[in-house]
């Protein structure tokens, strides 16, 4: 396999991926991709924080399974 050999395969990868992705604009995704918008700094803020409790409440509920798993079925 000699060097053109490989730039030809990536050449037609790429106008393959290229064909994939200007495709996204015009079809089923349209419309949500133009109703898309960059969020304003306090719906960040809130989404961070909603997403921050959730980690939170599930790191606590998975220490509390650990808790009763350790007592009930200590490792010998």
């Amino acid at each position: 396999m000699n060097r053109l050999d490989v730039v030809e395969k990536f050449e037609e990868f790429q106008e393959w991926l290229e064909d994939k992705f200007s495709k996204i604009g015009k079809g089923k995704y349209a419309r949500i991709l133009k109703m898309a918008r960059k969020p304003t700094t306090d719906e960040y803020i809130r989404i961070v924080e909603i997403t921050g409790f959730g980690i939170f409440l599930i790191g606590i509920i998975g220490f509390i399974i650990y808790l009763i798993m350790s007592v009930y079925f200590p490792v010998p």
